[in-house]
């Protein structure tokens, strides 16, 4: 059974990067539709991203379109969520999950997700 850890987070300033990597440490995903969710205090954990199994058809939340871009390497078994142009209010925690089943379309519930990462946490300073 997949086991998805993240890597990436950090302090950053507003308008800066960061690269956010997803890889298993256990077993592997290549077969999964994958997605970010995040996070923030007293909110509840929200899509940012998502790919179908094949790795195409990106979704991505209206509130980064533009600015954040998932992609995975299948080579190295790893998902990225780049972020561009960051914002106060994209501080949160982030977490990586893959799809319940394998073979699937492009996932944004929660629900959907039967394997989560333990999650990265963002900052940005304004």
């Amino acid at each position: 059974q997949a086991q998805l850890v993240e890597f990436g987070g950090g302090l950053v300033q507003t308008g800066g990067s960061l690269r956010l990597s997803c890889t298993a440490s256990r077993g592997t995903f290549g077969n999964y539709a994958m997605g970010w969710f995040r996070q923030a205090p007293g909110k509840e954990r929200d899509i940012v991203a998502a790919l179908d199994w094949t790795g195409d058809n990106p979704y991505y939340a209206d509130s980064v379109k533009g600015r954040f871009t998932i992609s995975r390497d299948r080579a190295v078994n790893t998902v990225y969520l780049q972020m561009n142009s960051l914002k106060p209010e994209d501080a949160a925690v982030y977490y990586c999950a893959a799809a319940v089943n394998r073979f699937t379309s492009r996932r944004i519930n929660s629900r959907d997700y039967g394997f989560w990462g333990q999650g990265t946490q963002v900052t940005v300073s304004s």
